[in-house]
């Protein structure tokens, strides 16, 4: 029998128009059950409400936001494979539970402002099959270990590789096994990566069906440093390398791996690093071991045998650790499940979500009030947060009801909790002029750096990822950690210059960058066989002075 609702004068209405007056007593009844918990949390939790309100406000959003999703997933699924491939930089030929956040970590970034160029992704695939031929565990690498262990460097090797060691921080060696992989890419050797105790499973395998892991009874991996014997700059200084050896000279008089060591000195690199004359040179060793704290990525673009190659991967020069840190790093199950559980649980159902990282650097000790005074002067100057009423009665509201009111999540990541305890009290205990609701979170505070221990490093990595995840975000001037975070977003950041010393106090509370590209605080010395050094800013079109570090260089389109 038909219903009697939808029907006007013996004549039914549409199918679509009677589906739209049977959902209304249904849409009443939700909009009643969701706001009569709020109308007791005014009664009985008064100025305590405007918090808990905002977290309901979240979560209200989180399960229609969920309802939605499970509702259009099939479809979101079927269109979304070239997404979840980041525009083909990633290869398909991986078992997705060995490493969840592969594929799953494109559903939280927003899109990509760069495209991917073809040739990159060419030469990644052609990478990829040249790691499989030679990595661990092949004919190949056991011939080049048995080379390598014989004392000698080999002529017309068939396989090269660059071991990367690690130093200092997260961001330092995020930043340093891009660039490393990026001078492997451009010389066809292959990267092997030494994982140390506090790094175990913290990144998943990069490369389908091989390993990108030192194997752990490779003999040379630690004792080094700017004096060893082994450097290339000391082997060149003590003639054991010259210049004058040209390509046709015997390899097989060389030792068999030099130690190429890039650390700032005095913040700069040293030289004879980055000068043509130097790579031909190196590329005669089939072995090099490589240790940095510097994104060197950016000293290749300042060779002239490397610029057409990195033109064609990169036709927009400020996309080179976005793409390649994307491609590259990917946090292991671990760490993927607390990013997943911070993001999903407080930060997904916001309108918009706004990262503020703050790292003190070690040479200058700002004081909490200087720095949180900045902050606030950042936010409110470029209209990240929005001002407060100084009262705890309600904002301006939205005309079409409360259900419309924007929820702004703010995401703090500092080694302190002052500046979360801070953000959070100004905006748990006032309105906004605005009637916006701001949230404050702060996923963990371990009051001091803690490289050598594996869950610290777990804790940062997702750190990284959720600041990623930022619609804006405000990050300190000088910090790895936070360039790899902008870079990986794809997002200019507002940088917090360090305050000066004299006044304790920034005139510029914060800068916005002019690409998402890490800074590199210690350029080259370009003196080479030239008398003299000279700027590269003011002959290479796509570089700048960082906005942070005056002396610094970035990449910029």
């Amino acid at each position: 029998m038909d219903s009697v609702v939808g029907v006007i004068g013996g004549k039914r209405d549409p199918p679509q128009a009677e589906k739209r007056r049977m959902a209304r007593p249904v849409a009443v009844t939700v909009v009643f059950v969701l706001a009569l918990p709020l109308v007791f949390l005014f009664l009985f939790f008064g100025d305590r409400a405007a918090s808990i309100a905002a977290s309901s406000l979240v979560w209200q959003r989180l399960s229609l936001q969920s309802s939605r999703n499970a509702s259009s997933f099939t479809v979101a699924d079927a269109g979304s494979a070239h997404d979840r491939l980041l525009g083909g930089l990633l290869s398909p030929d991986f078992d997705e539970s060995t490493c969840l956040s592969r594929y799953e970590a494109s559903n939280r970034w927003k899109p990509s402002p760069f495209p991917v160029s073809p040739y990159l992704v060419q030469k990644l695939r052609e990478y990829e099959a040249n790691h499989r031929r030679c990595g661990p565990h092949t004919a190949n690498y056991r011939a080049a270990m048995a080379q390598l262990m014989s004392g000698r460097n080999a002529d017309h090797a068939e396989c090269k590789y660059v071991v990367w060691l690690p130093l200092q921080g997260l961001g330092n060696r995020m930043l340093t096994v891009v660039s490393t992989f990026l001078y492997a890419l451009l010389t066809g050797r292959v990267l092997l990566v030494h994982e140390p105790p506090e790094m175990k499973g913290l990144f998943c395998e990069p490369f389908p069906g091989t390993s990108w892991l030192l194997p752990p009874d490779f003999p040379y991996k630690d004792r080094f440093s700017p004096d060893s014997k082994e450097s290339y700059v000391n082997m060149l200084k003590n003639g054991v390398v010259r210049y004058d050896d040209d390509n046709s000279a015997d390899a097989g008089a060389l030792p068999p791996y030099v130690y190429f060591h890039l650390e700032q000195v005095g913040l700069r690199l040293q030289n004879h690093t980055f000068c043509e004359e130097d790579h031909r040179v190196l590329d005669r060793f089939n072995w090099m071991v490589l240790r940095s704290d510097s994104y060197f990525a950016l000293a290749l673009f300042l060779m002239p045998m490397y610029r057409s190659e990195l033109d064609r991967m990169f036709p927009a020069k400020g996309s080179v650790f976005h793409h390649l840190g994307r491609y590259l790093l990917h946090p292991g199950n671990r760490a993927w499940g607390i990013i997943e559980r911070f993001y999903d649980g407080y930060l997904a159902g916001a309108d918009e979500r706004l990262g503020i990282q703050v790292r003190i650097v070690p040479y200058f000790a700002t004081p909490f009030e200087v720095m949180y005074e900045q902050i606030l002067r950042c936010t409110r100057e470029h209209d990240l947060l929005p001002q407060v009423t100084g009262t705890s009665e309600p904002g301006a509201r939205p005309t079409n009801g409360a259900a419309a009111r924007k929820v702004k999540a703010v995401l703090v990541v500092s080694l302190k909790p002052e500046y979360y305890d801070k953000l959070h009290g100004v905006y748990y205990t006032n309105a906004t002029a605005t009637g916006e609701v701001v949230t404050v979170y702060q996923p963990s505070h371990d009051q001091d750096q803690h490289t050598e221990a594996r869950a610290h490093n777990e804790r940062a990595l997702a750190e990284i990822f959720l600041l990623s995840y930022s619609d804006r975000v405000v990050t300190s001037g000088f910090s790895t950690f936070g360039y790899v975070a902008h870079s990986m977003a794809g997002l200019r950041p507002w940088l917090l210059p360090v305050p000066d010393k004299s006044k304790m106090w920034s005139d510029v509370a914060c800068v916005r960058a002019a690409s998402v590209e890490p800074c590199l605080h210690s350029p080259p010395s370009l003196v080479c066989r030239a008398e003299q050094d000279f700027d590269p800013v003011k002959n290479v079109p796509f570089l700048r002075h960082c906005e942070d570090v005056g002396f610094g260089l970035k990449l910029v389109d």
